[in-house]
């Protein structure tokens, strides 16, 4: 014999199927924000990884070179070659500063993904009404 109980019907199974594709939408929707989060915090650490990195070898690099050369004229032009790497940094600094500036503007938006998934949902709920 089969010992299953019938399936219930009327409000009470309805109440519960309602609720249960709540709780499930709503497990979908904080296991994408979980998976953004994750990924989120990868990449600020390869960013900042990656400018740490630039940042040290570009400093020692500048630094060395700018010696030798302020060296090379510290008789003849020792003060117009100070000016002159003096401009030089502060132009690459402008560059840099642009660079990176259009570079976060390009970044995604955070939780992109999960935000759609919520627009879409309310729009789905809203046309069911």
């Amino acid at each position: 014999m089969d010992s299953t109980p019938p399936a219930s019907t009327g409000l009470l199974h309805a109440l519960r199927s309602f609720g249960d594709g709540i709780l499930g939408s709503i497990e979908d929707r904080l296991s994408l924000l979980a998976v953004e989060l994750q990924e989120e915090k990868f990449r600020l650490i390869q960013i900042f990884i990656w400018i740490s990195a630039a940042v040290f070898t570009g400093m020692l690099a500048i630094t060395f070179a700018s010696l030798a050369i302020v060296y090379l004229f510290w008789d003849t032009a020792r003060l117009a070659v100070l000016v002159g790497f003096t401009v030089i940094y502060f132009g690459a600094l402008a560059a840099i500063v642009i660079s990176f500036r259009r570079y976060i503007a390009r970044q995604p938006k955070p939780f992109a993904a999960t935000l759609t998934e919520l627009k879409e949902d309310r729009e789905c709920i809203r046309q069911e009404s």
